[in-house]
């Protein structure tokens, strides 16, 4: 059973609220000029990514790609265009969240780099961070937490693990696992083969290819040669700040391999 319908399955008999929705990414004609900066790091930015879908932005480090994860996550806001996240309810009601403070409600994040993020020391404090304290919330967290560990191959790691004795391939599973324990409608990804051995990257790539079956993911890399194949939809950052048009992900390991 995969991650989501197992948490549902466990679920049932809540309030349909809490079934994660269906969720498109739309961004249109977006564009990005920090203060203090001669020339706008991003420049008429415009692509969408399905519901369910994996879209990968590649290119080569410095073009770009972070800062475009984090807009589309409301970290930040960008200086013109929109970002739009458009999602469909269990019950089929529709919506459009834009502003950055609703995508940031919306979206799960996960850096380069996530053990530099953890804000608690073992797993299980990671897992709770934030999380409300009253029973039903916690029984929440408990039973989604069941059904996601596993599915990242992380149920034989005890909930008292101190996170920096784990391997850069499970911290890398912990964030995940943190992301998708609060069940966000769109999952993003900074560059997560990153610094990992080839068994560490080939079990991050496996779990990408059962996320996308139920999420929406968005993935920026410059490591292609495993993430390729999950591929739905692509688009190259130049190092102006522009996207190329949506490329073949037939064509995608001839390219730029």
């Amino acid at each position: 059973m995969d991650v989501f319908q197992a948490i549902q399955a466990q679920m049932q008999g809540m309030a349909a609220s809490d079934e994660p929705p269906l969720a498109d990414v739309d961004v249109s004609h977006m564009a990005f000029h920090p203060a203090g900066t001669e020339a706008p790091l991003l420049r008429d930015i415009s692509f969408h990514v399905p519901a369910k879908k994996l879209g990968l932005i590649y290119g080569r480090s410095g073009a770009g790609k972070t800062t475009l994860l984090q807009l589309i996550a409301g970290l930040t806001a960008p200086t013109s265009g929109s970002i739009c996240i458009n999602e469909t309810a269990g019950n089929g009601m529709k919506s459009t969240v834009s502003s950055p403070t609703d995508r940031l409600s919306r979206t799960g994040l996960v850096f380069q780099f996530p053990e530099r993020h953890f804000l608690a020391s073992t797993l299980q404090q990671e897992l709770a961070f934030a999380w409300p304290t009253d029973m039903a919330s916690l029984q929440l967290l408990s039973s989604r937490a069941a059904v996601v560990l596993p599915a990242l191959g992380l149920a034989h790691i005890p909930l008292e693990t101190q996170l920096r004795q784990l391997s850069d391939g499970y911290k890398r599973r912990c964030a995940l696992a943190v992301a998708l324990v609060r069940r966000p409608s769109v999952l993003l990804l900074d560059e997560p083969l990153a610094g990992l051995d080839w068994r560490s990257r080939a079990d991050i790539a496996s779990v990408l290819g059962k996320l996308k079956e139920e999420c929406t993911v968005i993935v920026v890399s410059h490591d292609l040669r495993e993430i390729a194949p999950l591929v739905d939809v692509a688009w190259q950052m130049q190092p102006n700040g522009t996207l190329s048009a949506e490329r073949d992900i037939r064509l995608l390991d001839n390219a730029v391999l």
